[in-house]
């Protein structure tokens, strides 16, 4: 898949597709059964997203890369939830489980639309802490690449990753109460 004068991102793409890929899979792995998104096609409306920016590709490092190719899944996933929940009248919605090195039980499945709430509620007091949650959850990133791409240390990278998932898990149980 070639797009006229996206050099840069044809490269980038090319190189990083298995953990495009990877990283899709993983997002979808615990989404409801039966989810009509498979990983390639995740993969690819990110990179027709992708295509769309006028930002320039090759001066990208590999984790910004990757950071915003998790920022698209996100929103591809969240907008699909939209339209399946509109699609049958609020039922069925998506759902997801937080997991990884966040210490949390695969038991613990929310909605899509409601981690996007409430990473948009945390975003507006403790935006660095749902960037972080965010890289990490959507997009597969590593504590070091997550430290390079908002240019600040791996501890502070693990100390605001627990901050921030206790504050988001605050902001789902209010949610759901």
């Amino acid at each position: 898949m070639e797009i006229e004068g996206q050099p840069e991102l044809d490269e980038m793409s090319t190189a990083l597709y298995a953990e495009l890929k990877r990283i899709a899979a993983n997002q979808l792995k615990s989404e409801k059964r039966g989810h009509t998104l498979q990983p390639t096609a995740l993969v690819h409306e990110v990179y027709l997203r992708l295509a769309q920016c006028d930002d320039d590709m090759g001066k990208r490092s590999r984790s910004h890369f990757l950071a915003l190719a998790a920022t698209l899944m996100r929103q591809i996933l969240v907008n699909h939830a939209r339209g399946r929940n509109a699609q049958k009248r609020g039922g069925g919605a998506l759902k997801v489980t937080l997991h990884d090195h966040f210490a949390v039980t695969p038991d613990s499945a929310v909605e899509v639309l409601a981690i996007d709430q409430a990473l948009q509620e945390l975003s507006a007091t403790e935006p660095r802490k749902s960037k972080i949650i965010e890289l990490k959850f959507f997009g597969g990133l590593t504590e070091d690449e997550i430290a390079e791409v908002l240019e600040i240390s791996k501890s502070t990278v693990t100390r605001e990753a627990r901050l921030g998932l206790a504050l988001l898990y605050r902001l789902l149980k209010g949610q759901t109460a």
